[in-house]
């Protein structure tokens, strides 16, 4: 799998996230102050919950925009047989039922892409199937409880 394409496709969607959060704060800003929202009496609190999901919406812009000069200085890195899983990883993860595509990347853990026909989900360190992927190698075989279920997983390749 061509890995610069991929980190270009996450930087495109992280992009397009970034103009979506962007709209939406500017959107969410407007209603707060809008003169339809200012408070009519003490229970009236349409401006108020306005105003807070503007604050929302400009922290998920930031912390975007923080992934996005991240992702943007990530060099693609071709990790060698018996290498282990760390920054910059793309592994295969397979189960009896089916096998997942899983990048490890500095930040934006959630984000998915659709790179070469399969879907790829961008994975930090820090979250928990991060944390148990990092320093692995291909061939390793794990035992994960993943969405309430226990099953056994093997990690295909890393690359």
């Amino acid at each position: 799998m061509n890995k610069a394409a991929l980190l270009k496709k996450i930087i495109d969607e992280l992009t397009a996230q970034l103009e979506r959060y962007a709209g939406a704060a500017s959107t969410a800003r407007a209603e707060a102050i809008d003169e339809e929202n200012q408070a009519e009496d003490k229970y009236d609190t349409r401006g108020l919950e306005a105003s807070y999901l503007a604050a929302g919406q400009s922290r998920q812009m930031a912390e975007t925009a923080e992934a996005l000069q991240k992702f943007g200085v990530l060099q693609p890195v071709r990790f060698a047989a018996g290498a282990g899983i760390d920054v910059g990883a793309l592994v295969e993860l397979k189960t009896r039922r089916e096998a997942n595509l899983y990048f490890l990347g500095p930040s934006a853990g959630g984000t998915e892409v659709v790179h070469e026909k399969r879907t790829v989900l961008v994975l930090t360190p820090q979250s928990p199937l991060g944390a148990q992927l990092m320093g692995r190698k291909a061939g390793d075989k794990l035992k994960m409880k993943i969405g309430g279920l226990v099953d056994d997983y093997t990690i295909a390749s890393v690359t």
